[in-house]
């Protein structure tokens, strides 16, 4: 049944305004995945706050004009599941790439982020960025590390003192 002139709008606005809010994007093929995989798929993906869609690309190509994400329109071909992340950079591609992993048919076919489109073989690269609150634990840990030393070392000062002096009383006990 074809849509209709409305619905396409509406489609390419809600996909407009979700490219506009997201930090990163991941294009896959999922021909041949079960319709339940598919199911669990958009689960975790509501789950991890990133928005999956299965958009015509021609729509896409105009859903995507004028955003950050308008380099993807190279690698539309074919049915495309546009998977976008909404507050983490990795978590679409690390959702997807985990998904990949288990299911042979479902392939990863471009990525994009900071308006650079990235091939499949470079979905590591984001995949494994750190989330946010992995990402401020390590600033946090970078930032405490000096005032930790410190810390030790100021407690250390009166231990020494204490075993110089417990030195050179048994050193006059001996000398006796």
């Amino acid at each position: 049944m074809p849509i209709r002139q409305e619905q396409k709008q509406q489609i390419v606005q809600e996909v407009n305004a979700a490219a506009a809010a997201a930090m990163s994007a991941v294009l896959a093929d999922y021909r041949g995945v079960a319709v339940e995989d598919m199911t669990r798929l958009r689960r975790d993906a509501r789950a991890n706050k990133v928005t999956l869609r299965v958009v015509r690309n021609t729509l896409l190509r105009r859903a995507v004009a004028d955003t950050e994400f308008e380099c993807i329109t190279e690698a539309l071909t074919g049915p495309t599941l546009l998977a976008l992340s909404e507050e983490d950079p990795g978590a679409a591609a690390r959702l997807l790439k985990a998904f990949a992993a288990d299911h042979e048919h479902f392939s990863i076919k471009a990525l994009s982020v900071g308006g650079r489109l990235l091939q499949a073989q470079d979905i590591d690269k984001l995949a494994n960025l750190p989330s946010r609150e992995q990402a401020l634990a390590m600033l946090m840990g970078t930032m405490l590390a000096p005032v930790a030393a410190l810390a030790r070392a100021l407690a250390d000062i009166p231990g020494r003192t204490v075993r110089t002096l417990a030195a050179v009383r048994d050193q006059k006990r001996e000398t006796k």
